[in-house]
């Protein structure tokens, strides 16, 4: 069996040390112990591939093992990983232990919270190793449904909507996939449902591809807030407890991206050429609609929420372009928006314990009282607006050059349209940094409140840690994307 199944084996015994915990202690001692071992697995396999690709292996995956699982239909526990999964697993394992220690402080309910908690973080790393498609298919449901609990249960505001909400778009998204996935493995003619064996046949006609390639595409853009299935993800975001509006929006919506271009794109790559016209048109709108309404908002998280609209919808827009920059930008996005928004959320969530509020007309001051969470908020903010150093430049850079690759009036109008959401972004984010961390203090009680204990500077300063690392040495990780994205646009542009 592959090393890869210890991404789901150590959950697994996680959700068991959970369940036998008696207390508080034990319970944070098995999460620091379980993300601790996940985090060391990613940084060992990221190492690992690194290596292998130096030392001259073009295998376009390493560490595979398939075994039959349900034969009728030619179901199998496949895994691999290439190198857009090793930097998602990756970045998967920062979150979880950086969430970790976010929610150090959570009551009531801590046992059950973590167990959710973990078994969604389950779904996320059987859904990056796996290579078949109704295993895919399987982890990705696993991911999606402890939402509903852990929004409605230990989120805050109108958390039974917002868990509602996002329950019924995101299973109508599914359901959407699921048409998609038997069509591809009826009409492909295959015996297998790996997704690269039927990449390599390649004969799905076109216009069954048509067909389906919509379905797909739509079924996982959902989860990566395309417009208009978008409305979910405000609400979702505004209402979850901290570590899991961090794990939600830092790699739950990755989900959706990585799944459009391994799935939907790789599968049906001819009409993924004719209608992509079709998804830019959604994506672009995407990038521009959600910039202009987080600069609307007055609610902390429905800022970073909408920021994080904008932001996911430049990864299928550089996606849609097809080029090899634009979409090694999109993964690069991938992983620099994960880890920008999963440091804003526990920021936000780390002032509101303290304030009780997250409307910025009720804030102010905030660094004259707490000045490392104010740092903090300043340093996520300079990152999501692109400042050189850190990884938002470097992702956003890249998907725009790629883009300008394309030849067309079409692809460079939307391109040039994209590109100001970069304007837009700086707009939202100095108005609330202005506003809420340099204005005269807004409540005198605020002189009362204490700055970050020392798990929530833990966690704020490992995520500063990788925000900066990876925008001051990003080659590591671009070659590693780029040598991943090759192989599946060589199929795309056949």
């Amino acid at each position: 069996m592959s090393i890869l199944s210890l991404f789901v084996v150590i959950p697994a015994l996680m959700l068991l040390g959970l369940w036998a915990a008696r207390n508080v202690n034990q319970v944070r001692g098995v999460m620091v112990v379980g993300s601790t071992c996940l985090l060391a697995l990613s940084a060992w396999l990221t190492i690992y591939f690194v290596q292998q690709r130096a030392g001259g292996n073009t295998d376009p995956m390493l560490l595979t093992y398939s075994t039959p699982w349900f034969e009728p239909l030619n179901i199998a526990y496949s895994v691999g990983v290439d190198g857009i999964s090793v930097v998602m697993l990756l970045l998967s394992s920062v979150i979880v232990f950086t969430g970790t220690f976010a929610s150090w402080q959570l009551k009531p309910l801590t046992k059950e919270y973590f167990l959710w908690f973990t078994l969604l973080s389950t779904g996320v790393y059987g859904f990056f190793i796996c290579t078949d498609l109704f295993t895919m298919f399987m982890f990705y449901e696993v991911a999606l449904i402890p939402m509903y609990l852990l929004i409605g249960v230990w989120g805050s505001g109108n958390k039974e909507y917002a868990a509602m909400k996002l329950t019924l778009m995101l299973m109508g998204g599914s359901a959407l996939l699921i048409i998609g996935i038997l069509g591809i493995y009826f009409f492909s003619g295959a015996t297998t449902m790996n997704v690269n064996e039927i990449a390599a046949m390649h004969n799905i006609p076109v216009d069954v591809q048509k067909v389906f390639f919509p379905f797909i595409f739509i079924g996982f853009g959902v989860l990566g807030a395309l417009f208009p299935f978008h409305t979910w993800s405000p609400d979702g975001h505004a209402s979850a407890p901290t570590a899991v509006s961090m794990l939600h929006a830092g790699v739950l919506m990755k989900l959706g991206g990585y799944g459009c271009f391994r799935v939907a794109m790789y599968l049906l790559p001819d009409a993924a050429q004719e209608l992509s016209w079709i998804f830019l048109i959604l994506t672009t709108t995407s990038v521009v609609y959600g910039a202009f309404s987080a600069c609307v908002q007055t609610d902390l998280k429905y800022i970073n929420a909408y920021s994080s609209v904008s932001h996911c919808g430049l990864v299928l827009f550089a996606l849609l372009m097809m080029t090899k920059t634009a979409c090694t930008g999109a993964i690069l996005q991938m992983l620099s928006h994960g880890l920008m928004t999963a440091l804003f959320f526990a920021l936000i969530g780390m002032i509101y314990g303290r304030t009780h509020t997250r409307d910025i007309r009720k804030l102010g001051g905030l660094m004259k009282i707490m000045p490392f969470l104010s740092v903090g908020y300043v340093i996520a903010g300079l990152a999501n607006l692109g400042l050189p150093g850190f990884s938002g430049f470097i992702a956003e850079m890249t998907i725009f050059v790629g883009s300008f690759e394309v030849p067309g009036n079409f692809h460079t109008a939307c391109t040039i349209i994209a590109c100001c959401s970069i304007v837009i972004t700086a707009v939202y984010i100095l108005r609330v940094v202005g506003k809420i961390l340099f204005q005269e203090v807004a409540d005198p009680h605020y002189l009362e409140l204490t700055d970050a204990t020392w798990d929530e500077r833990f966690s704020v300063c490992c995520l500063i840690f990788c925000v900066a690392a990876l925008g001051m040495a990003p080659l590591w990780a671009s070659n590693v994307i780029e040598d991943a994205v090759g192989p599946i646009l060589s199929v795309i542009n056949m």
